[in-house]
């Protein structure tokens, strides 16, 4: 489904662990502007999980495309991913953590079926879906032939690349019942501020008792 904007957010009640609301989407998507600005607009009661990924490419982890390699990647990228997200909730328990990707989508870039990724790391899609609470989907630029340079080394896929990952990895996220799509707009503003009043209106839906 396609969220639609809502009235500012309340602070979530006290529960187990904080709200978990994973962005996600195929590469260009905006997620991580979408991230960054919501941090800025609500202040300390968001915390956001940096993209795994990135964080380990940057740090100067290997990368190399043969399968093995891929897997040994993906596998290493999931543990980063599960454990940064873990140690933020233990450090902020009262907090709104907004993850920048989650554990569901190395699947996408697995050399193979997604039940063989899920199998490696010890688990399922159906228990990595329910690590989150929500899902917010960008859909990459790529979907509409635009081209996306958002000064990340770590991103070197091509616009055929990115689409196929878009396309992959909406399949596997899909399936959570709280699903949010921001589809691709050609005015990245007007993406973005989709984007910012759909995260508003997931967190707003989290927080109301039930």
């Amino acid at each position: 489904m396609t969220a639609s904007p809502a009235a500012p957010a309340a602070s979530p009640g006290p529960r187990a662990r904080p709200f978990r609301i994973v962005l996600t989407g195929g590469p260009g998507g905006g997620k991580t502007t979408a991230a960054d600005l919501y941090r800025r607009e609500i202040g300390e009661a968001v915390v956001i999980v940096r993209e795994s990924a990135t964080l380990l490419f940057s740090g100067g982890f290997p990368r190399e495309d043969t399968p093995f390699a891929r897997r040994a990647i993906q596998q290493a990228i999931y543990h980063v991913q599960r454990n940064l997200e873990d140690v933020q909730t233990a450090r902020f328990p009262d907090r709104i953590l907004l993850c920048d990707r989650g554990t569901v989508d190395g699947a996408a870039y697995w050399p193979g079926p997604s039940d063989g990724f899920f199998a490696a790391v010890g688990s399922t899609h159906a228990a990595e879906l329910a690590r989150y609470d929500a899902v917010l989907f960008f859909e990459s630029a790529a979907v509409g032939g635009i081209g996306f340079e958002n000064g990340n080394p770590a991103r070197v896929e091509s616009i055929a690349e990115a689409a196929r990952l878009d396309r992959v990895l909406r399949t596997l996220w899909e399936p959570h019942p709280r699903f949010f799509f921001v589809p691709h707009n050609p005015s990245f503003i007007k993406k973005t501020l989709f984007g910012l009043a759909s995260i508003e209106n997931i967190v707003a839906q989290l927080s109301t008792p039930r």
